[in-house]
């Protein structure tokens, strides 16, 4: 069995693959200050009745925890074949940025997972901590995206400033014109973020200069703004997770 975790700056995602399908996932809060041993403790708690694991895909986007998970991994699992996405590791996707290292190892794994399912040209747009669009061309190249704040983070922040408004429960509000302060910003939540993407989709694809075969979308929170969305032509909330599994095949 291969166990993919996805280490997002809010969750950390876990599938456990047999063959190249996924029969389980687990999602964790991603605490930072969190020890080796404290991560193992909660792995052999959440596994404790899965199969054997032979083989461990990881990427991080939490410096500190992807060292803490290094550490882990190679306490408690020094026999098991492990690939962690970073420099120098195959991954089959030509990075075509002004500086290819700074680009997140979710965002590859996203686009290797995305082409590899719908070919390309395509867009991912991954609802997550920030909302991230990343753009892959026909050929399977990461070629840049766009960055935004994240739903979650938005709401946040808006209760956190303004003494009158508090945090909502991200839902679709009855209309778009709330009657009160909790469907209004629901409303500004749900349909603005969606009409975010569907405006930045739009300008991307007028800047490829020809149509994308798919907008994929993915991430904790993105069954909320696709059935809202009218860009969006595909829902896949395992991409990342499908992503790692294919980077582990390149690299076993």
């Amino acid at each position: 069995m291969l166990l993919a975790i996805d280490v997002g700056n809010t969750n950390t995602v876990l599938g456990l693959f047999a063959g190249d399908q996924l029969v389980s996932s687990w999602r964790t809060k991603t605490d930072s200050r969190e020890t080796a041993d404290e991560l193992a403790l909660k792995f052999k708690a959440i596994l404790s009745d899965a199969p054997e694991i032979t083989g461990i895909a990881l990427c991080s986007t939490v410096p500190a925890v992807l060292r803490e998970m290094r550490t882990m991994l190679n306490n408690y699992y020094q026999d098991v074949h492990q690939v962690i996405v970073e420099p120098g590791i195959k991954t089959g996707v030509p990075v075509l940025t002004d500086n290819p290292k700074e680009v997140g190892a979710d965002r590859i794994v996203n686009s290797l997972a995305a082409f590899t399912l719908f070919g390309g040209p395509a867009i991912v747009v991954d609802f997550g901590t920030s909302t991230n669009l990343d753009v892959i061309s026909a050929k399977g190249e990461f070629l840049g995206g766009a960055l935004a704040p994240g739903i979650e983070i938005s709401i946040d922040a808006l209760a956190s400033r303004a003494a009158q408004l508090r945090k909502v429960e991200l839902i679709a509000p009855r209309n778009v014109i709330g009657k009160n302060t909790v469907e209004a910003l629901q409303s500004g939540a749900v349909y603005g973020f969606a009409g975010q993407v569907d405006g930045l989709v739009d300008r991307i694809v007028d800047e490829l200069g020809t149509p994308v075969k798919a907008v994929i979308a993915t991430g904790g929170l993105s069954a909320i703004v696709v059935p809202e969305s009218e860009t969006i032509t595909h829902h896949e909330p395992d991409l990342t997770l499908i992503g790692l599994r294919l980077m582990f095949e390149r690299n076993a």
